[in-house]
C-alpha cells in the first residue's frame, strides 16, 4: 500500500521531487518533524508527533554536560551530586577490581582508551560530570590532605595515574592563582651570619710565612708515621727515590 502511494506521488510531483522525500523518511517513525510536510497535511492531524520523552531526557542530559564543561564546579553544588555522594569525597568507598587479597603497588595508566573502558573506571573516569579544573577548588580539596597539605597517594585514592597527573597540575595552577593555600616552611633568622660558620665553606685563612724545614699545617708535624709502612713504601718505590733517601 505504501508503495502504490509513493507511486501516485511521483507522477503527480514529477516537477518537484522535494516534496516527496521527506515522507519517505517520516514513514515508520513518530519521532521526528517534518517540515515539509506541514502544507500538504491539514493541522489536525501530523505525520511526525512531537518529541518523546527519551530525547527530551537525552536533550537535557546534553545540556547538563555543556554546562558542567564551562563551569565544572555547578556540579559538585547540585542535587545529582549530593544524592550520588553526599557529604563524602568522590573517592569515598571506592575499591579497584584485582586479583587476590593484596592490592597492586600502582593504579593503573588509564581507564579509558579509545572506546573501551575498562570494568571497574577510578572515581573521576566513572562520572563525566567531574571535571578537573584549577578553578574546581572544591573537588581539588577532596584530594588534598587537611593536616600536612600534601596531595593523597592514588593507591589510596584510586584515581588513575593519567587522571593523578592531571590532578597535581590543577593542584599547582590553583596554588599559583591563589584559589588554594600551601604552606611554607619558618625559618628564624636571628640576625647572624652562618654562611662562614663551616670549616668547608669558611674563610680562607692567609698563608702563612714558611721558614724552610716547617710544614704548612702544625697537626701534620704532629704525626707520627708507622715504621713498618715507610719501610714497606720504600721498599716498592726503591728504584725511584734518591740516594740518601
Amino acid at each position: 500500500m505504501s508503495t502504490a502511494f509513493q507511486s501516485v506521488l511521483r507522477g503527480v510531483f514529477r516537477i518537484s521531487p522535494s516534496i516527496v522525500f521527506p515522507l519517505r523518511q517520516c514513514q515508520g517513525t513518530s519521532v521526528r518533524t517534518c517540515p515539509g510536510l506541514q502544507p500538504l497535511a491539514p493541522q489536525s492531524h501530523s505525520f511526525c508527533q512531537v518529541v518523546t520523552l527519551q530525547d527530551g531526557a537525552a536533550t537535557k542530559a546534553t545540556e547538563a554536560l555543556s554546562r558542567y564543561k564551562e563551569r565544572p564546579w555547578v556540579y559538585l553544588e547540585s542535587e545529582e551530586y549530593m544524592e550520588r555522594y553526599g557529604a563524602s569525597p568522590v573517592w569515598a568507598g571506592y575499591r579497584r577490581n584485582h586479583k587476590g587479597g593484596i592490592p597492586p603497588q600502582k593504579t593503573r595508566k588509564t581507564c579509558i582508551r579509545g572506546d573501551k573502558i575498562c570494568g571497574n573506571p577510578c572515581p573521576i573516569c566513572r562520572d563525566s560530570n567531574i571535571i578537573i579544573h584549577y578553578q574546581n577548588v572544591k573537588l581539588l580539596r577532596q584530594f588534598i590532605s587537611p593536616h600536612t597539605g600534601m596531595v593523597y597517594d592514588p593507591t589510596r585514592t584510586g584515581v588513575c595515574m593519567k587522571q593523578q597527573k592531571k590532578l597535581s597540575k590543577a593542584i599547582n595552577a590553583a596554588q599559583d592563582h591563589g584559589f588554594l593555600p600551601f604552606q611554607i616552611p619558618y625559618v628564624d633568622f636571628a640576625g647572624e651570619n652562618y654562611s662562614n660558620c663551616h670549616d668547608a665553606v669558611g674563610i680562607t685563612p692567609p698563608a702563612p710565612s714558611l721558614k724552610s724545614g716547617d710544614e704548612w699545617y702544625e697537626w701534620y708535624g704532629e704525626i707520627t708515621p708507622d715504621e713498618n709502612e715507610v719501610a714497606k713504601v720504600r721498599k716498592t718505590y726503591k728504584a725511584y727515590l734518591k740516594p740518601g733517601m
